[in-house]
């Protein structure tokens, strides 16, 4: 990865030490992360570090808040690239949630480990705020929603399904050894396999 210490006067220091956490997170689990640990490999030292997070946890709560919102991004450019094509919105933002987690694991571990980060940090309840209003609005508005303020059985349904399939994939029980492409035919059968309990009219 490129040094932060090329682009720490720019102001980028802080994103650079959150591309660490991903670096160091993926080869060797987020309990490997420190804060000298992300400063060593951007080629920064250990004090310029602690000016931007006081501590690891802050450290992987700003991580947890990126990858909330990155999540979120990345349904809202599904549904908007189907819509755009006049394609099915429910399996692009079902395939675009499993993707996430299949590219980008250590983020996808990340978002809601609780015990790692300060869950009360304004920017990370806002993210996983906009994150759960996505989810209860029709998971991405995909499908039917009569209340956004609340997660109906038909969301939680989908977004336990996609959810529990990413986290097999991204923790080995499921698709070991496959190419990502692999995996993500086999999510688009399960949500496929999904939609009648959506989309009673299209399978009578």
């Amino acid at each position: 990865m490129k040094k932060a210490k090329d682009s720490y006067h720019h102001g980028n220091l802080a994103e650079s030490l959150l591309d660490a956490v991903d670096e160091i997170a993926s080869k060797f689990g987020l309990e490997a992360v420190t804060l000298r640990a992300c400063a060593k490999l951007v080629g920064v030292s250990p004090s310029s570090a602690f000016r931007h997070y006081a501590d690891k946890r802050a450290l992987l709560t700003a991580f947890a808040t990126r990858a909330l919102n990155q999540l979120s991004e990345s349904l809202d450019k599904a549904n908007h690239q189907a819509g755009k094509e006049n394609t099915d919105a429910f399996l692009a933002v079902g395939l675009a949630y499993i993707d996430f987690a299949i590219t980008k694991p250590a983020f996808f571990r990340a978002m809601w480990r609780e015990e790692t980060i300060y869950t009360s940090d304004e920017s990370y309840v806002e993210a996983s705020n906009a994150l759960s209003a996505h989810l209860q609005g029709g998971f991405a508005e995909t499908i039917e929603d009569r209340d956004p303020t609340s997660l109906s059985t038909q969301e939680l349904l989908v977004w336990s399904s996609v959810h529990g399939l990413a986290n097999l994939f991204v923790e080995g029980p499921v698709g070991k050894g496959l190419s990502k492409k692999h995996k993500l035919q086999m999510a688009a059968k399960m949500i496929n396999a999904l939609k009648p309990a959506f989309f009673p009219a299209d399978n009578d």
